[in-house]
């Protein structure tokens, strides 16, 4: 698969994403997936022995991926129009679809309230799914991550590559990884994606809810911006004076 590479930064309506939960070291348990997560479809481990069709609704995991491939990789689709090209800004609507590298094939990422008979598989809180039908369920929104800039980005195009927060527009639940929670799915083990805002004492939402909208390396040797080295500190004589490495 192939992700679209943005030419100026930003996300915009029809571009093709991963969604990647950037890494963080979990404190909260002992046993947990490091590094960066994937948010991927998963299909029932016994319906995809048995048909070779997608089966409706379908799960969702987080796995240590990051090459891009039919499970993995999400169209910025609109929600009431056509706005293919245009720039994703803070707090509008849209919807993230997906083929699973089926043609003629649209899912989108939805999510619904819990119920005693609908809840995710570890924690029971508000799952998230994939489902053909077109609703309200369907619609989500990005936000800034610090709670005292989000004002102020609100409008503002979302960078490509940027950590910021996903929010299921019908619950106002943010999508989420637990890394501490593990799937026995038919790729392996992979870890659990719910729709769930966690708070820390401060009000400020945890990592669990961080994600980024990663697009594709313009460069032939990578095929994702999360290919790319980091830069080298351009100037590293403040740093090595507060650490005492440098008398001069």
């Amino acid at each position: 698969m192939q992700l679209s590479i943005s030419e100026d930064g930003y996300i915009h309506y029809g571009d093709t994403v991963m969604l990647v939960n950037p890494h963080y070291h979990e404190t909260e348990a002992d046993v947990f997936l490091g590094g960066d997560l994937t948010l991927c479809m998963t299909p029932d481990e016994i319906q995809a022995h048995l048909s070779d069709e997608l089966e409706v609704p379908c799960g969702l995991s987080a796995v240590q991926t990051k090459i891009p491939v039919g499970r993995n990789t999400f169209i910025i689709l609109s929600t009431d129009r056509d706005a293919t090209d245009q720039v994703l800004r803070y707090g509008q609507d849209f919807c993230l679809g997906i083929t699973g590298g089926f043609e003629n094939k649209m899912l989108y990422l939805s999510s619904d309230h819990r119920n005693l008979l609908k809840s995710s598989k570890r924690s029971w809180l508000q799952e998230v799914y994939l489902t053909d039908e077109v609703s309200y369920r369907n619609c989500w929104q990005a936000a800034f991550p610090d709670p005292q800039l989000r004002l102020e980005h609100e409008g503002f195009p979302i960078p490509a590559n940027a950590k910021i927060l996903i929010n299921h527009c019908h619950t106002n639940r943010g999508l989420a990884a637990h890394r501490h929670l593990f799937l026995s799915t038919y790729f392996g083990k992979e870890t659990e994606v719910v729709a769930h805002t966690y708070l820390d004492s401060h009000r400020v939402e945890k990592p669990k809810n961080h994600w980024m909208l990663v697009t594709g390396n313009p460069r032939k040797d990578s095929s994702t911006m999360l290919d790319l080295p980091r830069p080298p500190a351009e100037d590293t004589q403040a740093v090595e004076q507060a650490m005492g490495l440098n008398t001069q």
